[in-house]
Parts: C-alpha cells; sequence; structure tokens
C-alpha cells in the first residue's frame, strides 16, 4: 500500500520549509522515526522522523526546492491490506495517520533494514579513472549496460557529507571494501582524487593555463548569485518590518568596565568555578535583566490590533547569534530568574546549539528584549534592528584598554561602548536613559547589583 507523508506543521506559523538535504533515497528501507530529511524554515534546520516504516516509494520535492505546509513530501510502499475499494475517496483523511514531528504509524514489520539494490538503466556509470586503471580493459562497465549495483554501506550524515563534496559513495566502497564507509573514508578519497587530478596535469605535458583576467570572464563567471530563502529571508523581511513599523531610537554610552574585568578574572582564577564559562556577555545579560525590572517599557510590546501596551513580567532574552546559515536570536526563557552561573550556563548551551544548526522553532520564538555581542568581531558601537514585536534591543561593543580619566587622572583603562535602540512609541529619551545607565552602573561597579531586585 502506498502512504503519502506530507509536510507536517513546524509550528509558530511557518508556511514552508526548504529541503536541505535528503538521508533516504527511493528503494530504501525505512524504520520508523529514522531521520529523512534536513529541511530549513524560516527559523530552524529541522530533521523529519519517518512517520513510517517500510520502502521509500517515490520523493515529491528535491534537494533546496522549497514546499508549503501540507504539500506531498514522500511516499512510502508499506506492508498492510490494501484500502477497501468501497471506502470512500472523497475523505482520504480518514485512514490518513496525524502528520506530526517524532509521531507516526505503528511498525508493521519487524527485522534490520535490509538494503536493496539499486538499477541504473542507460546512465553512465561515475568512473574513477584510478581505481579502473588497475582493472583488467574489458572489466571497465560500458556507459550503454543496465548496472545492479548494491548501495553502500554509510550513515546519514556521511552520506549528506559525500553530496556536498561531490564524491560517490560507489567509487569510495570500491577503495575500501564492503564495510560501513565512514566519514574520514569519503575525505581520503576526496583529497586522493584531486590529488590524482593534479597529476595527471602535471605528467601530461600540457602546461596549466593562466588565470582569467577579470574582464576575460563571462557575466555568469563575473557574478555569483544566491537565492534569498531560509534564515537570511525571513531576517530580511522581519527586519524591513521593523525599520518601518517602530520608530527607532539609538544611545550610546561609554562605560568604564574595569571592575567587572577584574571580577572576571578573579571567578576565572576560582577552581570551584571552573566548569561555568563566565565572561563579559554574562554580566551584561544579567545587568540587562536587573535594569529591565526598573524600566519596564523596555520590556514592552506594542499591540496595534488591541491599542494596548503590553508590559512583560519577565524576561525572555534573546541573544543574537552569527552563524553559517545567517543571524538567529534564540531565547533564554525567564531569564531574569538565573543566577549570574546559570546565566553563563544558558548563554554557552544557546551558542553551542546555535553553532550546530540545531536551534529549534520554538528557541526563536517570542522574546521580550535582546542583546548583539557586536564586540566579539572588534567592532565598539552601532545601532541594532529591533527584533519585531520587541522595544529595546542592546549591543555591546569589545573591550578595550584606553587612557580614561579615573579619580582625577589619566589611567589606562578597560572601556566599552553600549548601544541601545528602542521603539520611540513605548519608551522615551528619559527611560531610555536610565536604563542604559542602570545596565552601565552595574558594569562599572559590579557590586551595585546588589542594589537592585
Amino acid at each position: 500500500m502506498i502512504a503519502e507523508f506530507r509536510l507536517p506543521d513546524l509550528g509558530e506559523g511557518l508556511t514552508e520549509a526548504e529541503v536541505v538535504t535528503w538521508l533516504v533515497a527511493p528503494g530504501d528501507t525505512v524504520t520508523l522515526n529514522q531521520t529523512l530529511a534536513e529541511v530549513e524554515t524560516a527559523k530552524a534546520v529541522v530533521e523529519l522522523p519517518s512517520p513510517y516504516e517500510g520502502t521509500v516509494s517515490t520523493l515529491h520535492a528535491e534537494t533546496g526546492q522549497t514546499i508549503a505546509v501540507g504539500a506531498p513530501l514522500i511516499a512510502f510502499d508499506v506492508v498492510g491490506e490494501e484500502p477497501d475499494a468501497s471506502a470512500s475517496a472523497s475523505d482520504p483523511a480518514e485512514k490518513a495517520p496525524p502528520n506530526l514531528v517524532g509521531y507516526g504509524a505503528a511498525p508493521t514489520s519487524a527485522g534490520r533494514p535490509a538494503r536493496r539494490a539499486r538499477r541504473i538503466a542507460g546512465t553512465p556509470v561515475p568512473v574513477d579513472t584510478a581505481v579502473l586503471e588497475a582493472a583488467p580493459h574489458d572489466a571497465t562497465p560500458s556507459a550503454a549496460v543496465d548496472v545492479v549495483i548494491e548501495r553502500p554501506r554509510s550513515t546519514p550524515p556521511v552520506r549528506a557529507h559525500a553530496k556536498r563534496l561531490g564524491i560517490d559513495l560507489v567509487l569510495v566502497a570500491a577503495e575500501v571494501g564492503d564495510r560501513v564507509i565512514t566519514r574520514s573514508d569519503v575525505d581520503a578519497h576526496a583529497e586522493r582524487v584531486g590529488r590524482a587530478g593534479a597529476t595527471v596535469h602535471e605528467t601530461s605535458g600540457i602546461p596549466a593555463a593562466a588565470p582569467s583576467s577579470p574582464a576575460a570572464l563571462g557575466d555568469a563567471e563575473r557574478e555569483t548569485r544566491i537565492p534569498i530563502r531560509g534564515v537570511r529571508k525571513h531576517t530580511a523581511a522581519a527586519m524591513v518590518q521593523s525599520a518601518f513599523t517602530a520608530p527607532h531610537v539609538t544611545v550610546f554610552h561609554t562605560v568604564d568596565v574595569t571592575a567587572t574585568m577584574d571580577l572576571l578574572s578573579s571567578l576565572r582564577d576560582d577552581r570551584a568555578l571552573s566548569a561555568h564559562r563566565i565572561g563579559p556577555l554574562t554580566v551584561v545579560a544579567k545587568a540587562v535583566c536587573l535594569a529591565l525590572g526598573r524600566t519596564p517599557g523596555l520590556n514592552s510590546r506594542w499591540d496595534e490590533a488591541a491599542g494596548e501596551i503590553v508590559q512583560h513580567h519577565y524576561v525572555d532574552l534573546g541573544i543574537a547569534a552569527a552563524t553559517d546559515r545567517g543571524l538567529i536570536v534564540p531565547m533564554i526563557r525567564d531569564a531574569e530568574r538565573l543566577t549570574l552561573l546559570g546565566m553563563a550556563d544558558a548563554v554557552r548551551s544557546l551558542a553551542e546549539v546555535a553553532r550546530s544548526g540545531k536551534t529549534s522553532p520554538a528557541e526563536l520564538a517570542g522574546g521580550t528584549f535582546s542583546i548583539s555581542n557586536i564586540g566579539v568581531f572588534g567592532v565598539d558601537a552601532g545601532t541594532p534592528i529591533l527584533p519585531p514585536g520587541q522595544s529595546g534591543i542592546l549591543a555591546v561593543g569589545a573591550v578595550r584598554r584606553q587612557p580614561w580619566e579615573h579619580h582625577g587622572e589619566i589611567a589606562l583603562r578597560q572601556m566599552m561602548t553600549l548601544s541601545l535602540s528602542f521603539d520611540h512609541r513605548l519608551v522615551d529619551g528619559a527611560e531610555g536613559a536610565r536604563f542604559l545607565k542602570g545596565v552601565a552602573d552595574i558594569l562599572e561597579e559590579p557590586g551595585r547589583a546588589m542594589l537592585f531586585r
């Protein structure tokens, strides 16, 4: 029986997703909850588990294709009774299982999945000359002959890695023999093929072509076109929406953070705290949570439809993270409840998950205030754009040693510039200044945190 799996609702009002990579192919046998593919929504990369146990029949989408929620994604040939011909064809939803991520039909067969042979008819087989030259001349397969090959044994991440490098696992299997192919096998093959190509070129006696000058390149070679989709598409739309709906105001304040840096140095020397990575961003995040308690306008949102200002009595703190997929802002939920150590652990975990590309849509939704750590790029100040639905965002600049007035003298001090952007509909200049001064006071004298509650 053929069963269709449609792209499920991935939550948070997302209406479409892009297929990043398929981890299965037609003819593969899959088990219940086996990962089928990775898809990229406007917020995160999500792994889709199989709701069926059976054989992959058809892939309805190609890698890089964007499909809508509810559209057919993949079809399975599952073991079971054929559908009753007398059943109503007008209501297929009666027999269809719910398309929920992480859930699916009950297993219908047991045992280890068997690898299936793949038939390539009338298609030239990719030839690795370094492998075939060592074989008899008549062992070279003809491009016009149907060839039946067994799918090489490997894990989904290794298959995805090989696909990114443009490596055919059949050629790798010919080198490593009848065993599971590893990532290092793929890398070794890619490196060897690259060297072999260079050697043949060098020994052929044909001189290498001189690099083309820009004037000699065609239009297609002079520029690269990158499709706007995924996280970058979502970020662009959100920034445009924010820029043209919320009147932005940005204020700056340069802070002497020498005392904070001395505190961090002493904490790093404490062996009891060695498991916690406490940095300047941790202290800033804690100071922001404390200061928001005294300036509720910075922890609010403008509800245009209801004609109301909604003040939050909690802090879902967004930390902007630059990843290979673009800028994302995952949240630390109820950040105001965390101690300094708890905040350090939360920031570290958030950054690690963001870099791995495994941040879930739920971790990117909402948020009441955000921090952008531009100092990691060596930047001192900027004018950050508000995430939609938030009334404030703080950009944290780099810490630099520079001459500064201290106790009536000029001394080398460690300085940081804070840049606060806020929605002028909710926050006036006085409240914005009070918030920024509150954060600065804690960074200049960390002991002042004792005065906040």
